[in-house]
């Protein structure tokens, strides 16, 4: 969800810019700055920004600056002087500059106020706002494409892992037959049908069929959300959790030191899954 746009633009001379940038955050959480001048339309900027980003901690700064002489604020001069003159008698030794500070907040120092804000100025501050939200969104696309590769990459790589676990089934169920029986032939009147009863419940206890069957249809699951619907972010969440599960069990009944780092290694790539997940919307 990490994202950045600026747009800028100029309304009869007064510059304005707008500048977006995201990072994740499980909702929407919007720090806008926006100038006294624009206040009025801080709801229509907020409802645009809600509307598109929809998820992320975004900061938005809208700067506006007057770029040319055109000014309808006046300073009335010869009201200024007359309160710093009152001011100087009053108090004699205080510097000139806290008497013009002094003056300059009296009433009628200041004549006139800038023009309000009117329907062509905000619909020029609302363009620039869907620019660059335009080219936050384009920089989305292009961080959600690279994101897209890189999770394909880490559920390939589990799913070849899961792949190499294969060849060492039969060898651990053969050291356990083997184990089974040394040890037997330290005894006498081993009742057979009972050893092998036993040796069925264990064997059933280290199957990792079931597991594999649930982890294969995870990962195929987790790369048909993630191409084919939008707004997946939370629902591959789910997926990556039940991914977890089933190597974590798989781990669990392991019972051999290849297939354990092949676990780890799975596991390894399932925590980039789970952090990369975290940018998905």
């Amino acid at each position: 969800m990490t994202g950045f746009g600026r747009a800028e633009g100029i309304f009869e001379g007064k510059k304005i810019s707008i500048e977006l940038k995201s990072l994740n955050s499980k909702s929407f959480d919007l720090n806008l700055r926006i100038p006294l001048r624009y206040k009025e339309k801080e709801f229509e900027v907020r409802k645009l920004l809600n509307d598109t980003i929809l998820r992320g901690k975004v900061d938005c700064y809208i700067n506006c600056e007057t770029i040319d002489d055109c000014n309808d604020v006046k300073i009335n001069q010869d009201i200024v002087k007359a309160y710093m003159n009152q001011l100087r008698e009053i108090s004699p030794n205080a510097e000139e500059f806290e008497y013009l500070k002094m003056a300059i907040r009296m009433p009628e120092a200041i004549n006139g106020k800038p023009a309000e804000l009117n329907e062509e100025e905000w619909k020029s501050l609302e363009n620039l706002v869907k620019e660059a939200l335009a080219k936050f969104v384009d920089f989305r696309k292009t961080e959600g494409a690279i994101l897209h590769e890189e999770l394909a990459k880490n559920l390939k790589n589990i799913e070849e892992n899961l792949l190499k676990v294969i060849p060492y089934e039969d060898d651990r169920m053969v050291a356990v037959k083997e184990r089974y029986q040394n040890t037997l032939k330290e005894f006498e009147n081993v009742d057979e049908t009972r050893f092998y009863q036993e040796l069925a419940y264990y064997t059933e206890k280290l199957d990792i069929s079931e597991e594999k069957v649930r982890l294969t249809q995870h990962l195929k699951y987790y790369l048909e959300v993630m191409q084919n619907e939008t707004f997946n972010g939370k629902k591959l969440g789910f997926i990556s959790q039940e991914i977890g599960r089933e190597i974590n069990t798989l781990g669990s009944k392991a019972n051999h030191h290849e297939i354990q780092k092949l676990v780890v290694m799975m596991k390894d790539d399932l925590e980039k899954i789970k952090e990369q997940t975290l940018n998905v919307l």
